[in-house]
């Protein structure tokens, strides 16, 4: 899979062509079919070998970090494969070690976690919109290093993720999500406000990079003004980054149904039925 991926990037920088031509919806879903099926794998792969993989999802409001993990966690298991996305901190939480309350969510062996937003909230809203005190944010970034070499050193995998949005295309998403019921929950206090300290945010997340991009575990950017493109990427790189095998199993015979004993089973008229709404 991996070699794959590889060689399309490479045709595609060999193109010449700096225009971004979208791909069409029946090769996305093709293509995202394809990646799905072998994240299945991947999850068998990671029982097998008891792996602990953790995966860390963070970039600007309205990058499409929920869009990827929404189809990455489509067809596995809700026990294997969950997703972590805290709260703010309680007044208790907010007294203990920083990265305590993300550390009963790291996985076990044979489990993946995606952080749907993670400790970098330190460097990233909490460093902006004054959450965190001078002192604080420069602690995370003495420690974070450190807290992510013990995670590697313990056998986690950790890989992160950065969704790289342009001001324009947020600006669009933003303005959808306010005509969309199904989607203005998304809008918050926090990502209105974000909307005006741009290059606040900007500078934070180069400061952030250049203390937490290390060897260990460096940043991965995703490039994500278009949707589909960002997913497809994204899943395929992190389908890159786990050596797996397949593991499905050979084709499986039903056993034939047992056969009724003579046991009578109560009258439906005693069950409670939802309402046909929609026969």
């Amino acid at each position: 899979m991996g070699i794959i991926m590889g060689k399309r990037k490479s045709d595609k920088k060999n193109s010449g062509s700096d225009k971004v031509k979208k791909i069409k919806n029946a090769v996305y879903e093709k293509e995202l079919l394809i990646l799905q099926n072998e994240l299945v794998k991947l999850q068998e792969w990671v029982i097998d070998a008891g792996l602990k993989v953790v995966v860390v999802f963070e970039g600007r409001d309205a990058a499409g970090k929920g869009g990827v993990i929404k189809r990455m966690i489509q067809h596995l298991s809700p026990r294997i494969c969950r997703i972590a996305a805290l709260p703010s901190p309680t007044e208790r939480q907010k007294t203990q070690w920083y990265f305590q309350r993300y550390v009963s969510h790291l996985p076990a062996a044979g489990e993946i976690v995606l952080f749907d937003r993670s400790w970098y909230n330190r460097a990233g809203v909490e460093r902006v919109m004054g959450f965190c005190t001078d002192e604080e944010y420069r602690e995370f970034l003495r420690s974070c290093p450190e807290f992510e070499r013990m995670l590697v050193r313990s056998g986690t995998i950790l890989i992160k993720y950065w969704f790289s949005v342009s001001d324009d295309e947020q600006e669009k998403r933003f303005q959808s999500r306010l005509v969309n019921p199904l989607k203005r929950w998304k809008l918050s206090p926090m990502d209105l406000q974000s909307r005006s300290r741009w290059a606040e945010y900007s500078k934070a997340k180069d400061e952030m990079f250049a203390h937490t991009d290390i060897k260990q575990a460096p940043w991965y950017v995703v490039k994500s003004d278009v949707k589909k493109h960002a997913r497809l990427n994204c899943i395929a790189h992190f389908l890159s980054m786990i050596p797996y095998e397949d593991l499905t199993p050979e084709k499986i015979k039903l056993p034939e149904r047992q056969a009724g004993i003579g046991y009578v089973r109560p009258p439906m008229s005693d069950q409670t039925f939802v309402p046909d709404e929609y026969p």
